[in-house]
């Protein structure tokens, strides 16, 4: 935008929150406004990455005939004077947006407004006002908590950013986080959020695949504490990764790192602690049993585990794997 914008509002209440509601086109709503798509290298924002699908799909639905949509939803950051500005009183104001200025946040209408950007529909829009970034996310997780599409695993990281304390309320997303988070993790930076990616990683599991493999893994390991466990986690996966190089170096010909792998390997960890008597459960504790384990199973897409899926595929997985820990290893006879 070359000059400043001004839009014609009316403002009002939103339960507890003040919003304005006015109406623009969608080529003026796109300039003056900004998607907090979630960076997973920074952590900062929380929105999911665009879909151009879906929003080239709602591109052709509003140019037809008798289309209709709900409010575009935005809040905008920061006070009156950065970027933007209320005019007059009482009820009817006016919005001006600084030229050039993006202070509208997207918090609810990301997909719809995406490729409208030379589009000059009018659509209905509403704004909070200076709502925090906190108070965006947990206001965007009520509104698409159940939306069709969203990342489980977006979820679950507003929630870990929400929790006042982790380690009560969500055990299971710690350990899961701490595997994504810790530098010496084979999973650092390798569990999707449903952000922009890190660049440069091959993905492997979600961080809901990994979250709800943990979720079991601090069952089973209770009373410990989730920082235990997480260390537990990190450990176990550091001497998989130790005994299974390439199945971290290439994720896309083993099911190690896919979901049935993650899920069936967690419920071992758990075996080997509970069976540790006493025993560290550190990386060569649990390198020496992966290592007699590792090799008695095809781990590629055409082995045994292949073609299991859901939790009671993950069941059959565990079981498969611990059959094989119980048969004998075959010896050769030296001539």
């Amino acid at each position: 935008m070359d000059q400043d914008t001004t839009l014609a509002c009316m403002r009002g209440r939103s339960l507890d929150r003040q919003v304005l509601l006015g109406f623009a086109s969608a080529r003026t709503l796109h300039a003056g406004s900004f998607a907090d798509v979630l960076d997973e290298a920074s952590g900062r924002g929380y929105q999911r990455r665009l879909n151009s699908r879906h929003s080239l799909d709602f591109r052709r639905y509003v140019q037809q005939q008798g289309s209709a949509t709900i409010p575009l939803t935005f809040n905008l950051r920061g006070a009156d004077g950065e970027g933007w500005r209320l005019e007059g009183v009482g009820d009817h104001v006016t919005l001006r947006l600084a030229a050039g200025a993006r202070p509208l946040a997207q918090v609810d209408c990301q997909h719809r407004l995406g490729h409208l950007a030379d589009l000059d529909v009018e659509l209905p829009f509403m704004t909070f006002i200076g709502l925090s970034e906190r108070e965006e996310m947990e206001i965007f997780g009520i509104i698409n908590g159940k939306a069709k599409g969203l990342s489980n695993s977006l979820l679950d990281f507003h929630d870990a950013q929400l929790c006042s304390d982790l380690a009560s309320e969500r055990p299971e997303l710690l350990v899961a986080l701490h595997l994504k988070n810790e530098p010496t993790s084979p999973w650092y930076n390798r569990l999707d959020l449903g952000g922009n990616q890190v660049s440069g990683l091959e993905r492997r599991a979600s961080l809901r695949t990994m979250q709800k493999a943990c979720r079991s893994l601090t069952k089973r390991l209770k009373p410990r504490t989730a920082e235990e466990i997480a260390r537990i986690a990190h450990d176990f996966w550091c001497a998989v990764a130790l005994v299974m190089p390439e199945a971290f170096s290439k994720p896309r010909k083993s099911l190690v790192t896919k979901g049935i792998g993650v899920y069936a390997l967690t419920d071992l960890a758990a075996d080997f602690v509970l069976e540790a008597s006493g025993a560290r459960c550190d990386v060569p504790y649990f390198a020496s049993i992966v290592a007699d384990l590792a090799p008695r199973l095809d781990w590629g897409n055409d082995g045994p585990l292949a073609g299991l899926g859901g939790e009671g595929g993950a069941r059959r997985a565990a079981d498969i794997l611990r059959q094989l820990r119980r048969r004998p290893m075959l010896k050769v006879a030296n001539g």
